[in-house]
Parts: structure tokens; C-alpha cells; sequence
């Protein structure tokens, strides 16, 4: 490592050589440097529900008139409107701004120095971004060329400084399901486990009824995706109540803005709207799956989620990613050896999935040619 100075000097050292998340493309970011106006852009890069919210939200938050106050960091509301919607005890969930911020939150609660925190990878980079952050050791096993899970594999990786299992379920970026099965082995081994459910509305598979009978398992979802409140950040987690207590004591103060709050509680009460929305994303995620099935240059992996992921199979996933950019059309292209040459796709409206298929012929036209 070269010599540091000024103010570097001071900054942690396991830190000066990071990697950060990369986070989605925002399209304002990209005006004059694309072929399309700003308005004009497709975003299929970040999962977010491309319907949006429901109406409900915006009317309550124009109307809100207490944003001057701070909420109840105690989340009395927040958490009775979660146990109606998951048939969970209030006293095993803790909510927060995104899941993002929990899963940061559980990785203070399990890892110090030394520990380790297993992670089935290619998946969420998130869960490497926190464990690294917070000076824990990031151990990987390997899923498979379908990305299903090596339960096997985890078991072996599991030593006396193994404190944490994350398992995204559906997986992200990937799609794919986890058999319960194979969780509860997993989970049997003893360590906590994380079941990452930020897709379940869109899946229908869940361990939720599981958690009040193993005193380890953990489940994280969001209402960023299913009700199209990504701007907003909301996610919670349901947990054995020892570890919710825990988690109550060490996450910041307030960590759940009002907005929010309002938003949650006008989703709770659109729920059949919101779930016709997911439907339709369910609908149009297949009939992308059958368009892409048609490209013979892309394999796209079936999915659980509101996102497909594909190999590129001419190696040539960054060109296409600037070419479908150029085109006004976003989509997540991933360079980690675990996805290179694959890409991404978020579910959009019908029209969204005929423009992308447009472009993909045309781009694939201009390979071929």
C-alpha cells in the first residue's frame, strides 16, 4: 500500500482500497449524452415498479401536515400495520429506511473483527458492500451455472469464526428460488440466517411462518418493489424477538421518516390495487422471458422476481449495455467475474418490452451483419 497523506492518513486502512456499490444509472445523468430526450428514457435497470405507487400516496402526502414533527422512533404504528400485512407478532418486526439499512444494521448486531459472514454468491453486492464496511470477512461459496445454492458447500465453509448466512430468495440478480428445504438445512446449521424476501410479492414464496420456530432465521422485505416506494426507503425485517430487542437498541434514532410512515399505511389500505399492478408485472415478466427465449445471442435464466437476467453469449454484454444506453433504454450490466457478460432486465410496461425487443433485434442485426 503507497504511503498516505494529509488527511488520508487518518482513514481506516481497510478502507482505502474499497469497492463501493454501484448503484443504478439516474436518467437525468445522461442528458445530451444519449440519442433519446431525458423524458423519453426507459428505465429497466433498478427493479423499480414501473407503475409506480399507489394513488392513494400521493394524495395523503400532499395533504400530510406534520412533517415538522419526528416520528415514533418506537414504530408503534408502523409495526401493527406490518403485523396485519405478514400475520406476524408486532414485537418481531423492526422496520427502517430500506432493507439496505437493515441489513447493515444485522451485520453491526453479528460481526466484529475477525468474524466471518458467508455469502452464496453471485448475489445482492450489498451484502459484501455492509461485511466489508463494518470490518467483517466476506467467505463466498459458489452456487452453481443454474445459481442454485450448494448447500454442501455451505455447510463446509462453515468454521468457529462463521457468524452470518445472507440467502437473497429470490435471488438478486439471478431470479432464482431457493427450496425450503434446503433453507431449513441451512438454517439448521445453527448460524443466523438471512432470507433476503425483497421479491416476494412478485415469487409467492416466503419462510415467514417459520422465524417463531427457529430462534436464527431472519426474513428482510421492502415495499420498494412491489408498491413502488424505492424514493421512499422503507423495508423491515421479522425476527425472533431477542433479536429484534437487539436490533431496537442499536439502529439510529428515527430511522423511519414520516413520509414513509404515510406511504405504508396508504399501501396497506390499496392492496388490490397494488397487487393487480404485481400481477401485471408477473404477466409481462413471462412474455419478455418468451421474446428474449427467441434471441439466440442472449440466454435468459427463468425468474421469480420483476427482473430476468441474461448471459451474452458473444461476450459482448458491456457494448450491448452502451448500445441499448444510446438507444434510451437502461438496463444493469454487471462486470464481477461471478456475471460478467450478463446483463439485467427489469420488467416494465408492454410497450417498454416491445421497444427493448426492438432494439435487441436491431442491435443483434448489427452484430450479425
Amino acid at each position: 500500500m503507497p504511503d498516505r497523506t494529509g488527511i488520508d492518513k487518518f482513514i481506516r486502512s481497510d478502507l482505502v482500497t474499497f469497492g463501493g456499490y454501484s448503484a443504478s444509472t439516474s436518467p437525468e445523468t445522461l442528458k445530451g449524452k444519449v440519442e433519446v430526450p431525458v423524458e423519453n428514457i426507459i428505465k429497466l435497470d433498478a427493479n423499480e415498479n414501473i407503475y409506480g405507487c399507489s394513488p392513494r400516496v400521493n394524495q395523503a402526502l400532499a395533504n400530510y401536515s406534520y412533517l415538522n414533527v419526528y416520528p415514533d422512533d418506537g414504530q408503534t404504528e408502523l409495526r401493527k400495520l406490518l403485523a396485519g400485512y405478514t400475520g406476524i407478532n408486532a414485537e418481531c418486526i423492526v422496520a427502517s429506511g430500506g432493507s439496505n439499512q437493515l441489513i447493515d444494521l444485522i451485520i453491526r448486531l453479528f460481526i466484529g473483527s475477525g468474524d466471518e459472514v458467508i455469502n452464496l454468491a453471485p448475489t445482492f453486492d450489498i451484502y459484501r458492500f455492509s461485511t466489508q464496511i463494518n470490518g467483517g470477512t466476506l467467505i463466498e461459496v459458489l452456487r452453481d451455472e443454474s445459481f442454485a445454492v450448494n448447500v454442501n458447500a455451505v455447510k463446509a465453509a462453515i468454521n468457529k469464526n462463521s457468524k452470518l448466512i445472507f440467502l437473497a430468495n429470490p435471488n438478486s440478480p439471478t431470479g432464482n428460488i431457493t427450496p425450503q428445504k434446503d433453507i431449513l438445512e441451512i438454517v439448521d446449521t445453527g448460524l443466523p440466517v438471512v432470507v433476503d424476501e425483497a421479491y416476494f410479492e412478485f415469487s409467492g414464496e416466503t419462510v415467514v411462518p417459520l422465524v417463531s420456530q427457529h430462534e436464527n432465521l431472519i426474513v428482510l422485505r421492502t415495499f420498494s418493489k412491489w408498491a413502488g416506494l424505492a424514493g421512499l426507503r422503507i423495508g423491515y425485517g421479522i425476527f425472533p424477538p431477542r433479536i429484534a430487542d437487539y436490533l431496537f437498541k442499536i439502529k439510529i434514532p428515527y430511522n423511519v421518516n414520516v413520509a414513509a410512515l404515510v406511504a405504508v399505511q396508504e399501501s396497506l389500505k390499496d392492496i388490490n390495487y397494488l397487487q393487480g399492478r404485481v400481477k401485471a408485472i408477473v404477466a409481462e415478466r413471462e412474455r419478455l422471458f418468451s421474446e428474449l427465449k427467441k434471441l439466440k445471442w442472449l440466454k435468459p435464466f427463468p425468474s421469480q422476481a420483476n427482473f430476468i437476467f441474461c448471459s451474452v453469449l458473444n461476450d459482448k454484454a458491456s457494448e450491448l449495455h452502451r448500445k441499448l444506453q444510446n438507444r434510451g433504454i437502461l438496463v444493469r450490466y454487471f462486470d464481477r467475474p461471478l456475471l460478467r457478460n450478463g446483463i439485467r432486465i427489469s420488467v416494465g410496461k408492454p410497450e417498454h418490452t416491445d421497444a427493448l425487443i426492438k432494439a435487441l433485434q436491431e442491435i443483434g442485426g448489427e452484430t450479425s451483419g
